[in-house]
């Protein structure tokens, strides 16, 4: 059996975030549609491979024990003083701040890189994590901080930080054939997250915002029928109109 940290290029000690990040890096250079290179295709493959492994909690378990074993007396951490996390969280400046976010979210600390990510933008007005890191940076674990936010409900910030990414990607392209993933989860956020769970105030921010993000005339008819709901729940029944007249034209 194949090394499948070695494949990807991480530690054995990596975490869920630096893992999906080394994978999207990888497969961009590899994937078929990319090279027609026979060996590249089967590098591609051993890729594939080794992230569904290591993604996956039980396989990445089973794969610890039946091939680190015998390195376990090598395995250690580093017993430098140093604490970095430690020396970000005393710090009070935006940009160790939004450093700490990030670092959380490497280092199996999710809850506190959401917690953080929450607090900086309630209490900061225009606090913007893309202001600290490289925009590569920024995408990959911006990226896996929505899938995080979404799955704790944080629906009107995960697509606020969406639509960062989403933007970027469109001024400079990056996720390639990733892009795909971003925007199925903005769409599954702005169709089934939205209305009910969030002020209907927020969700026509954010359906607003959606109609200049490329998703497509079906989608936007979707978001414009939704905007003129909220609309008419609103009371203003002459934008609800707009909206539907808009929609019937997509």
């Amino acid at each position: 059996m194949e090394d499948c940290y070695k494949i990807l290029g991480v530690r054995h000690d990596a975490t869920a975030a630096e893992i999906k990040r080394a994978y999207r890096l990888k497969a961009k250079q590899l994937h078929p549609d990319a090279t027609q290179d026979s060996e590249t295709t089967e590098e591609f493959r051993k890729l594939v491979k080794a992230y569904e492994i290591l993604s996956d909690v039980k396989q990445r378990s089973l794969f610890d024990e039946s091939f680190f074993t015998r390195y376990a007396s090598k395995t250690h951490r580093s017993t430098d003083s140093f604490d970095y996390r430690k020396w970000l969280e005393v710090r009070n400046d935006e940009e160790s701040r939004a450093k700490l976010i990030f670092f959380d979210l490497m280092h199996n600390r999710e809850d506190d890189a959401v917690a953080e990510f929450k607090k900086m933008s309630m209490e900061h007005a225009g606090f913007r994590l893309a202001k600290w890191f490289t925009r590569e940076d920024f995408m990959d674990y911006g990226f896996i901080l929505c899938e995080e936010l979404v799955l704790r409900q944080e629906y009107y910030d995960a697509f606020m930080l969406l639509e960062q990414i989403i933007r970027m990607e469109y001024s400079y392209e990056y996720f390639r054939l990733f892009f795909p993933e971003v925007m199925d989860l903005a769409r599954s956020v702005l169709r089934n997250h939205l209305e009910g769970k969030i002020s209907d105030e927020l969700a026509l921010d954010c359906w607003e915002r959606a109609l200049d993000l490329k998703f497509g005339n079906s989608d936007d008819a979707f978001f414009l029928r939704k905007m003129a709901a909220a609309y008419t729940r609103m009371g203003d029944k002459a934008t609800a109109r707009v909206c539907e007249e808009a929609a019937s034209r997509m």
